[in-house]
């Protein structure tokens, strides 16, 4: 069907000369560029069944590998998963006990994991060049219908940032005693304190009462999804960490699957994955085909919630305590899609660049992964205490045909921010032109998307502008700690 409509010399006066077709002249025009790069009938088939056992392979090794083997710590067996979160304990010599256990486990399926990678990134070549794409990269922008104009500004303007994620950095590292730099098992070291609790019912009251001074419509979005149950809170046996949502547009719904534990971080989790619900909602007027966004655009409205709800939190913080854990939970996320995003970007082009002619064993990958760590933290971090094996644990590398899966949360990241900022200054004029952007988002590029609240993603001023917003952050938190 899609070489069909690629070779339709008449395409364009189709479109104009058919009201359904019109609502789906994006995706109609996108088919038509995409056909450049389709390959013959059998040689599309052959590539699909030989990555069955060539790039999936090699991504669920990298995945039984990983979900399977069995840290030693304390005289225990934890799985990667488990002893990966105890860097979040309160307790120093168990996150730094944790981390020596996690980086000595990698030594077990570290060749078969390297084999893994090395294996997909050398078929993602192989099947760019026969497509025609310039790169992997150039691939990657192109399916994510972004210019490379943007990322390049994008790239800039993180790179621009880095000093003053450094300073915070290594102002929460001589706060916890650390001369050197914050160690990596540091890196996600609660600070402050806050006793504030939550029941879901009070989490409910909380986002309706924000949101609803935000927009009606977003608060009867979210009034429906506690009252119809569309959201499984709690942990229990055999379910799965971490949160996601799931719209279901044939029936204008959409599921959350949360581990709610009473946190502020829970709270801000329910309120990030509904805004993924909310953007599901706004799009509900297009047609099932014209209903999926691209990667970059995929976290806007959830960031954007997240944004909402800890400025809130922040203007009524009891105390200094809860106001530098409010802080910490903020810039450290900021950091991750910062400097770790960067890290990975600098790291994956290495790799890209290098597996052209060279397989790279473990001991090359880890110098690489290093490299790119120190690029991207600099002196914030310590030296002799990085993460070498962030290639081996990391999922968004082991897929054949979803390259470069680190730019774009950079990208939601500081895209939201930049956003708020200007929701900050307008006011609710902007509300309107924010929910237009939502449902445009599917049907649009990056930059037409984004040039609907008169924003150009290709200046590097608006990054500075999301950033900005971090620094800030980052200048009190450092007041705080004194």
């Amino acid at each position: 069907m899609r070489k069909f409509i690629a070779v339709l010399p008449d395409l364009d006066a189709l479109i104009d000369s058919d009201p359904l077709l019109t609502e789906y002249a994006f995706l109609l025009r996108n088919i038509r560029a995409d056909g450049r790069y389709l390959l013959t009938e059998q040689a599309e088939e052959a590539v699909a069944k030989l990555n069955i056992s060539g790039g999936a392979a090699w991504s669920d090794l990298q995945s039984y590998l990983t979900s399977t083997v069995q840290a030693e710590y304390k005289g225990e067996q934890l799985g990667l998963s488990a002893v990966r979160n105890l860097a979040y304990d309160p307790d120093p010599a168990v996150r730094k006990d944790a981390y020596e256990a996690e980086v000595k486990c990698y030594e077990k399926v570290r060749d078969g994991i390297c084999f893994a990678i090395n294996s997909i990134k050398r078929q993602a070549i192989t099947e760019t060049r026969l497509r025609g794409h310039e790169s992997p990269l150039s691939r990657t922008l192109y399916e994510a219908r972004m210019k490379r104009e943007t990322l390049d500004a994008l790239i800039a303007a993180i790179e621009e940032s880095l000093p003053k994620f450094r300073e915070y950095l290594r102002a929460k590292g001589r706060a916890l005693g650390h001369e050197n730099g914050l160690p990596w098992y540091d890196l996600f070291a609660p600070m402050g304190r806050s006793d504030r609790k939550y029941t879901v019912e009070q989490a409910r009251d909380e986002l309706l009462s924000l949101f609803g001074t935000f927009d009606a419509g977003m608060r009867d979005v979210i009034a429906r999804a506690f009252d119809e149950q569309w959201i499984d809170f709690y942990p229990r046996d055999g379910k799965t960490g971490g949160a996601f949502c799931n719209g279901i547009h044939p029936i204008g719904q959409f599921r959350i699957l949360t581990n709610f534990d009473g946190s502020f971080s829970s709270v801000s989790t329910l309120a990030h994955e509904l805004g993924h619900g909310f953007h599901d909602q706004c799009i509900l007027s297009h047609r099932i085909l014209n209903s999926s966004y691209c990667m970059p655009l995929a976290e806007t409205a959830s960031i954007f919630n997240e944004q909402v709800l800890a400025t809130a939190a922040l203007k009524r913080a009891d105390g200094p305590q809860e106001r530098l854990a409010l802080l910490e939970g903020s810039i450290q996320e900021a950091c991750q899609v910062i400097c770790d995003i960067y890290s990975r970007f600098r790291f994956e082009s290495a790799l890209f660049d290098r597996r052209e002619n060279e397989f790279m064993f473990p001991d090359t990958l880890c110098r690489m992964m290093l490299e790119a760590q120190a690029a991207a933290y600099g002196d914030g971090l310590d030296p002799q205490i990085r993460h070498p094996y962030m290639w081996a644990c990391k999922s968004h590398y082991y897929s054949a045909d979803l390259n470069f899966y680190n730019f774009p949360y950079a990208f939601g990241c500081l895209f939201a921010r930049g956003l708020y900022e200007k929701y900050a200054a307008e006011g609710s004029s902007f509300v309107p032109k924010y929910k237009e952007l939502l449902r445009a988002a599917t049907v649009n590029t990056v930059e037409d998307t984004a040039a609907m609240v008169g924003v150009n993603v290709t200046d590097i001023e608006f990054w500075r502008s999301g950033l900005r917003s971090i620094a800030d952050e980052i200048d009190e938190y450092v007041a705080l700690l004194g």
